[in-house]
């Protein structure tokens, strides 16, 4: 599958890593939920909610929980550092049916997605982005 983003939105790494964790997490939400829906829809033609069902178990905070798994030994340190500190950022809410460990992890995973985003490391996203998920 070719690169899904480009660097529209581009801030560079320092203003994108000033961001607050919730902005970037907010941002990574959506990266990471176009890229799952990109991979189930490639090379398929089923109705949408056979579709929706098929990317919920990777968007929802458990999924996204054993995503950030398997690519926690290979992030960078700057990468690191965002995780940990959305990962520990204060909110006030939680997701209907997510276990709160999962949802703070799956808010870091979202972080350190929206940062390389912003940051304009597309060429990074990708790889991370394909270590987290198999060919659906």
């Amino acid at each position: 599958m070719s690169d899904l983003f480009d660097k529209t939105y581009v801030i560079g790494p320092e203003r994108a890593a000033m961001l607050n964790c919730g902005t970037l997490a907010f941002v990574g939400d959506a990266v990471y939920t176009m890229y799952i829906r990109g991979l189930v829809v490639h090379d398929r033609d089923v109705l949408s909610g056979k579709l929706h069902h098929m990317t919920a178990e990777y968007v929802k905070a458990e999924g996204q929980s054993a995503a950030v798994e398997k690519i926690l030994d290979i992030m960078s340190p700057t990468e690191m550092d965002i995780y940990k500190r959305a990962r520990n950022y204060t909110t006030h809410s939680v997701a209907k049916h997510a276990d709160i460990l999962d949802y703070k992890r799956a808010t870091g995973f979202e972080a350190v997605l929206g940062y390389l985003y912003l940051a304009g490391d597309i060429d990074r996203l990708n790889f991370i982005l394909s270590k987290c998920v198999e060919r659906l």
